[in-house]
């Protein structure tokens, strides 16, 4: 594929990797892949089979620019824009929401959930620049008066940590980004870092950096955001006069830090730097052990090997399939009609 993901896994150590040709080959496809409801639905047979613990990561695609919908599929209102990605937009997040819905309900069902930590996020901002003026009015925003101020709010993407049977939950207003989920999720695990390598920062230590950089060197903080070496309010949006609000040092050294974060990253990437890190433990991951052709067959015979030791949600089930657990994956406009 573009991202060339049968190669990267394999570089990155992933024991399996399920593409396109593991699903339904008659299941519809709208832009990128498959729907999300049979991405899901679809899983579960791959999934029970996985010796526990595992980590794995779902890609869903529905939700994601340009928001290809149908009446069929998508029961959900659209907007009335006139720009049909802004317009289509809040169609897929309804049906992502269905999408999940039914996941969490199968993971309860099967055992999978009480013992999982589930991580919910989005990779980049959905609506575009070019798109952005349609969707102010959505907003409650005046489309003459957006500018690259509102443009960077709207690069905020959602992201959810639920942990089953944690009751102390809350909405966290902390500004940062995504290098900023490992070390999160592994404090979250218990697991000190202090020896690993990374750029980010635990969104949940007091010590959290809140200064979140733009690849192009803009950045955003709580108080205020630069872009093009203008500061703008974050509460009003209005430019700022940092010398008069004697905020220029503040700005400066913040500037540095972007500046000296993305040198660092640049130096990673185009010198290979990974090369050298070396941390205690490491094992060199061979690419060439792995291959991501038959891996369904050949996960059954690992729980064969294992025998009565096998952690699968499969073995433990009492080598019973959890797939008829699933939830029907029709859309509510089907099961109505049937129910007609």
């Amino acid at each position: 594929s573009f991202w060339n993901r049968d190669h990267v896994y394999k570089n990155l150590g992933y024991d399996n990797f399920f593409d396109r040709s593991y699903f339904d080959e008659s299941d519809e496809t709208l832009g990128y892949g498959i729907l999300d409801k049979d991405l899901f639905s679809e899983s579960a047979q791959y999934l029970e089979h996985l010796q526990q613990p595992f980590y794995t990561k779902f890609l869903s695609v529905t939700n994601h620019t340009p928001y290809y919908t149908d009446d069929k599929n998508f029961d959900f209102p659209s907007l009335n824009t006139g720009n049909s990605t802004v317009d289509n937009y809040v169609r897929t997040a309804h049906y992502l929401d269905q999408s999940l819905e039914q996941f969490f309900t199968y993971l309860k069902k099967s055992a999978i959930y009480q013992n999982s930590i589930f991580v919910i996020y989005g990779d980049h901002f959905g609506i575009s620049n070019t798109d952005n003026k349609d969707l102010a009015s959505a907003l409650g925003k005046d489309p003459d008066t957006w500018n690259e101020f509102d443009n960077a709010q709207m690069q905020r993407v959602p992201l959810m940590i639920h942990i089953p049977g944690y009751t102390k939950g809350s909405v966290n207003h902390e500004y940062g980004g995504e290098i900023d989920v490992l070390p999160t999720l592994l404090h979250l695990l218990g697991i000190d870092d202090k020896d690993y390598l990374h750029f980010g920062t635990d969104l949940l230590s007091p010590q959290h950096d809140q200064v979140v950089a733009f690849r192009n060197g803009n950045f955003v903080t709580p108080k205020y955001t630069i872009l093009g070496g203008k500061a703008y309010n974050n509460q009003t949006g209005e430019i700022i006069d940092t010398k008069a609000a004697g905020i220029d040092e503040e700005i400066s050294k913040d500037q540095e830090k972007v500046k000296s974060a993305l040198s660092l990253s640049d130096k990673l990437n185009q010198e290979n730097l990974l090369r050298f890190y070396v941390p205690n433990g490491f094992e060199t991951i061979d690419p060439k052990k792995y291959d991501y052709k038959n891996e369904a067959e050949r996960n059954i015979a690992i729980e064969k090997q294992k025998g009565e030791h096998s952690t699968s949600v499969f073995s433990k089930n009492g080598n019973k399939t959890t797939t008829n657990l699933y939830p029907v994956t029709r859309t509510d406009v089907e099961q109505q009609k049937d129910n007609q």
